[in-house]
């Protein structure tokens, strides 16, 4: 048996429980037991220093913007997280390490509402309250080209995940979706709606474009005939964003109905299946009735989206049971993506920061 002298010090940052324990129906003689939980303590001194990712620490806290965050995404090789905001700029962050902000995007006039890295990772487009859209060198911060044509408000920007890198689709309140060449300055076709367009999104081939608008439709489009060829219907209110799935066959919604749903986009659908799939519940949008925006996991298995109650909320996609609850934020978050690499989460909300941290 060891002497007293030799016992392992106790460590009073674990979690402890206390409890009451009565002797004989008086109070008085109450007694205080400390009790430490098994997997508080499992006599391995590393074992709260395993990471799962390239981060410095295992949540981070980003800021920097001045107003608040409408809209972050990753580059394709999870290097870089682009952020864009009310004060008109997006800031540039290393996706690793201490995330340390490298680079300013400027030039716009007014809230930047959206931003998506081309599939190569070289450039960032962006969609803004201005009417216009940008498109950045990510090497350099410099403004390549602005594109103007819009009558409104850009909403929301898309790009092809397997197609040129040149191309990009946007979404207005003019009621139109324009598609853009980042080799050419002006437009190269129009989809013309009937309502205000809120939000959009490119078929991982870049031959269909989805649109989702004030009507609570999903429209998909075919860029080459230049014609609606599918609506999907099913929520009850504005559509702020859509998400295609790693595979190309199944697109997420997020609305202001409350829900998130999935649609199977898959040409061929058995003529008695209807083409909405899941429906995940939890999330809230608020009056402010803002664009939240939505998005899957790598892998396809996990779904997430903005949330007018402070809390990142992540589902599983198979169950459509919520997995993870995430507090933190002090406003509305407005975005959440998943690191295209590693099992890591950036969010971003009106209290004008970025969480970055890992999934356990």
């Amino acid at each position: 048996m060891e002497e007293p002298s030799s016992k392992r010090p106790r460590n009073n940052s674990l979690n402890r429980e206390e409890v009451s324990i009565i002797h004989d129906g008086n109070h008085n003689n109450n007694q205080v037991v400390t009790l430490y939980k098994e997997d508080d303590y499992n006599n391995n001194p590393n074992a709260n220093t395993i990471r799962t990712s390239s981060l410095a620490s295992p949540t981070m806290k980003l800021s920097g913007h001045k107003g608040s965050i409408y809209t972050i995404a990753y580059d394709p090789p999870g290097e870089i997280l682009c952020s864009g905001s009310f004060d008109s700029t997006c800031l540039l962050w290393n996706a690793s390490g201490n995330c340390e902000n490298f680079n300013v995007l400027q030039g716009h006039k007014n809230a930047i509402l959206d931003c998506k890295f081309t599939n190569n990772g070289e450039k960032v487009i962006t969609a803004s309250a201005d009417y216009n859209l940008g498109v950045y060198d990510v090497r350099t911060g410099e403004r390549l080209k602005r594109f103007m044509g819009h009558e409104g408000i850009v909403n929301a920007v898309g790009v092809a995940k397997d197609g040129s890198p040149c191309l990009a689709v946007s979404a207005s309140d003019d009621r139109t979706c324009r598609m853009w060449d980042t080799r050419v300055r002006s437009e190269v076709g129009c989809l013309e709606d009937q309502f205000q367009v809120t939000a959009v999104a490119y078929s991982n081939d870049g031959l269909t474009v989805f649109s989702g608008g004030i009507d609570n439709c999903i429209h998909a489009w075919d860029v080459r005939q230049m014609k609606r060829t599918m609506t999907m219907k099913g929520h009850t209110d504005t559509i702020t964003c859509l998400s295609l799935n790693p595979k190309g066959t199944h697109i997420l919604s997020n609305s202001m109905d409350g829900t998130l749903k999935t649609w199977d986009i898959r040409p061929f659908v058995d003529s008695g299946k209807k083409r909405h799939d899941k429906t995940f519940v939890g999330g809230t949008h608020n009056a402010e009735k803002g664009l939240l925006n939505c998005s899957w996991s790598a892998d396809g298995t996990m779904v997430t989206g903005g949330s007018a109650d402070r809390i990142v909320h992540i589902w599983d996609e198979l169950s459509a049971e919520e997995l993870y609850s995430l507090p933190g934020h002090a406003g509305c978050v407005n975005a959440v993506v998943f690191h295209p690499k590693e099992n890591v989460i950036a969010s971003a909300s009106s209290d004008k920061s970025i969480f970055v941290g890992e999934l356990s």
